[in-house]
């Protein structure tokens, strides 16, 4: 099995000081109003069976004596966990069937287990590397597997283990625990979910990183969404336990690409679900965890399109093959979402010419957090990423073949542009056989691109003749399924040298370039948001 994009789903927490509050409406209001956020509720008769809005002998809207000033008892966490579960049914309108245990261990001993338990795939390590080289998000002087992990691990406040049932806080002084309410309440939604359906043989069930978004767009939106229903009522209908403040110092922030990418799920899944609720309730919901979406393209704009089968036969010659026991026959699909972030990412890293890096925040729903809908990756129909290689070890050479698949030809030539603008923004030199290399950097390599009709297929390898036995050109007898013409693209036009039928994208430029389970990581968002802010304030 492939190791999920989001390594080990990662749980990025939306914190109510980050997101704004949602103002549509919730399940119907209880009999019992609840507190204006100061007074106490008295505690309700225990009902004569469980119901749904009590759990362990707590009411969803009833007060707990919970102080967490001076960390949490046990007492405490019993009373904090059973009226959260009671919460997250009232939202959710579904009951627990079993207890979900809470356990609290050091930040040192999830490090400690985080080691034990990672395990070493030369093979998918090389073959995953070129995967995230070919989106310009991971270059070639860190290997893909270390940048997620930190990138995903930095700040991981908790996490929901299907394997044993149980949430486990994670906390730097596990003598005087503190548990977040968001924190709380989202893995409470993994451990209902888990309990309701198959939690880990659902997030299993993909192969490549666009159906591990998609997947997760069902999964994690969720539990976003039931957070921030959560999050509305709190202080308005609901008393809510404070969480202390965190003085302590942020540590080195992660690569921004990749925390966008592994955001995706959490920002547009809340819409996917409520856009389903619209059309059948929680029924819908339901479906969609049994049968979830295939693409990131059906979560960002709420659509049921399948993707455009892409079929491919393997040319390369004179020792190149591709990994044959890695992702789908040897093949990746990034998808429209991680093809946004390869735009946005290389727009604000390199300056290149592709989407404006202020478009991230463009959102108008209050459920999203970011955009990710952008003319170079909309229209997007499929793609196949066939990381190559030669040799094994150190002395391996590796490439890939990146076939893209459009709705439209419009939408293959808005695509190819932008790529184009990646490679010119790392200076990018034509060849006169047409090949083009980045002389040097972290993505230093040759590169081909081939455009017709509908598709644009990218080839890349270290050198320009590594390029032509990784996949020999259409001049050489060679063609790309539909691509019949074998066009060969500049760095400049669609087909021409200077780019003059060059047309300007619908995002108008880079106006502005200046300017392990399941986990919580309550500080990423927080993140980004402050970098997105920074860019603001230099316009």
């Amino acid at each position: 099995m492939r190791k999920r994009v989001s390594v080990g789903l990662a749980v990025l927490i939306v914190l109510a000081s980050v997101v704004p509050a949602v103002g549509a409406a919730g399940p119907p209001a209880a009999v019992d109003a609840g507190t204006d956020g100061d007074e106490m509720v008295p505690q309700r008769a225990d009902p004569d069976e469980d119901v749904v809005g009590w759990e362990g002998g707590y009411w969803h809207n009833e007060s707990i004596d919970v102080d967490q000033s001076d960390g949490l008892s046990d007492e405490e966490i019993d009373a904090y966990v059973n009226r959260a579960m009671a919460r997250v049914e009232y939202i959710r309108e579904r009951e627990f069937e079993s207890d979900v245990p809470v356990e609290v261990i050091s930040r040192e001993e999830f490090q400690q287990r985080s080691s034990e338990n990672r395990t070493s795939n030369a093979s998918f390590d090389a073959w995953n590397d070129q995967v995230w080289e070919a989106l310009f998000i991971i270059g070639e002087d860190q290997g893909a597997n270390d940048a997620l992990q930190t990138a995903s691990g930095q700040s991981t406040a908790g996490f929901y283990a299907p394997g044993d049932d149980r949430i486990r806080i994670i906390t730097d002084s596990p003598g005087s625990p503190t548990i977040d309410n968001a924190t709380l309440v989202h893995e409470l939604v993994h451990a209902l979910q888990d309990q309701s359906g198959d939690l880990g043989e659902r997030i299993g069930s993909t192969e490549t990183q666009d159906g591990d978004l998609a997947v997760d767009g069902v999964v994690e939106g969720e539990a976003n969404y039931v957070e921030k229903r959560y999050t509305e009522r709190c202080g308005v209908e609901w008393e809510c336990v404070d969480t202390p403040s965190d003085d302590s110092e942020p540590g080195e922030p992660p690569n921004l690409g990749i925390l966008l990418t592994l955001l995706q799920p959490y920002s547009d899944g809340p819409v996917y679900i409520d856009w389903l609720r619209e059309q059948g309730g929680w029924d819908a919901v339901d479906a969609a965890f049994e049968d979830p979406p295939e693409s990131s393209e059906q979560i960002i704009h709420l659509t049921d399109e399948e993707p455009t089968p892409i079929e491919y036969e393997d040319r390369a010659r004179n020792g190149w093959e591709t990994f044959p026991n890695q992702g789908e026959n040897g093949s990746d699909t990034v998808g429209e979402a991680s093809m946004y972030v390869m735009f946005w990412y290389q727009a604000r890293t390199a300056r290149a010419d592709t989407v404006p890096v202020r478009s991230v925040s463009r959102t108008t729903d209050p459920l999203d957090m970011y955009n990710y809908d952008a003319a170079p990756s909309a229209g997007w129909g499929n793609d196949r990423v066939f990381p190559y290689h030669r040799g094994s070890g150190d002395d391996a050479r590796h490439g890939y073949v990146w076939v893209t698949e459009w709705d439209t030809p419009e939408d293959a030539s808005q695509f190819a542009r932008a790529y184009r603008a990646i490679l010119a923004a790392h200076d990018v030199e034509r060849r006169d056989d047409g090949t083009l290399v980045i002389p040097d950097g972290e993505f230093e390599d040759a590169f081909r691109i081939d455009r017709s009709g509908t598709r644009v297929t990218i080839v890349n390898g270290p050198t320009p003749e590594a390029v032509e036995n990784i996949r020999p050109s259409a001049d050489d007898g060679g063609s790309d399924g539909g691509a019949s013409s074998g066009t060969t693209a500049s760095a400049g036009g669609d087909g021409g040298a200077d780019g003059s039928d060059a047309e300007p994208t619908d995002e108008g430029g880079t106006t502005g370039l200046e300017a392990a389970g399941f986990g919580a990581l309550s500080a990423l968002i927080a993140v980004l948001a402050a970098a997105l802010v920074a860019l603001r304030r230099r316009d």
